[in-house]
């Protein structure tokens, strides 16, 4: 059975909505919500119906999981408009939310998230929080990262703040210039701060372009998180070491927990 082994790893990064938090769900509503809403006035414009036409409803899993999860919300817009082929104007940061525009209907769907996670708060995956409890235990060193802005409120609001050494969100992806995934800016910036080198450090995501992120950031793990069970292949074919359903199955290995020492 694979296991996190400390006796080559010395930091674990993992991604935030969909691997710490239960918070891709909601991601996907509000991406759910605007672009639907969009694709509509698109298709009452033109006269077609909406079924037979690249204004079809956003598909709250495939569509999700193809174009958006795991990528900064602009280009979420742009990926997923391209896949109907449709172009926006990239917009102003004056845009009001729905505009139509890429920064307009990112805005919308931010907005949209925010009220939702202000309303009902955040839950944490169980397996993940006990995972990092292990692996804190065992004197290795974690960080948080997210392409998002809110990562901060959100890992606050699960209650998990003290469980992370570093987090490098969307805040810091600006103010640096860091690329989206695929690129693993994100992650290297993450193992920087950590002081670690990419190879000692693994990564753990459950999104197919943060998995190609951390093959090639050249970590030394990338754990792949299948929940659907629907994405084990894709997720091998971009670069996972090992898939689970649940982090529960991943055991750590090779160090002794601090407290036995």
């Amino acid at each position: 059975m694979a296991a996190i082994d400390l006796t080559r790893l010395r930091g674990v990064v993992l991604d935030t909505d969909g691997v710490v938090t239960d918070t891709a769900r909601v991601h996907a509503a509000a991406w759910k919500h605007v672009f639907d809403t969009f694709l509509r006035g698109r298709s009452e414009s033109s006269g077609e119906p909406q079924e037979r036409s690249s204004e079809a409803p956003f598909d709250i899993r495939a569509d999700y999981l193809r174009y958006v999860d795991g990528r900064p919300r602009l280009d979420g817009v742009r990926t997923f408009l391209a896949s109907r082929g449709i172009a926006l104007p990239e917009g102003a940061p004056s845009d009001p939310p729905g505009a139509p525009t890429v920064r307009g209907l990112a805005m919308a769907k931010d907005a949209l998230f925010m009220r939702e996670i202000e309303e009902h708060g955040v839950a944490p995956f169980p397996s993940t929080v006990a995972l990092l409890h292990e692996l804190r235990r065992r004197g290795c060193r974690t960080a948080v990262v997210s392409a998002s802005r809110h990562c901060r409120a959100v890992v606050a609001s699960a209650g998990l703040s003290h469980l992370f050494d570093v987090v490098v969100d969307g805040n810091d992806s600006a103010r640096l210039g860091l690329p989206g995934k695929p690129d693993p800016a994100l992650f290297l910036e993450a193992a920087r701060r950590l002081d670690l080198r990419p190879a000692e450090t693994a990564v753990v995501e459950d999104a197919l372009p943060g998995v190609e992120a951390g093959r090639r950031g050249g970590f030394g793990m990338v754990v792949a998180i299948d929940r659907s069970g629907t994405q084990a292949d894709a997720l091998r074919a971009a670069g996972a070491d090992v898939v689970v359903e649940d982090l529960a199955e991943l055991p750590v290995s090779g160090r002794v927990p601090v407290e036995l020492r």
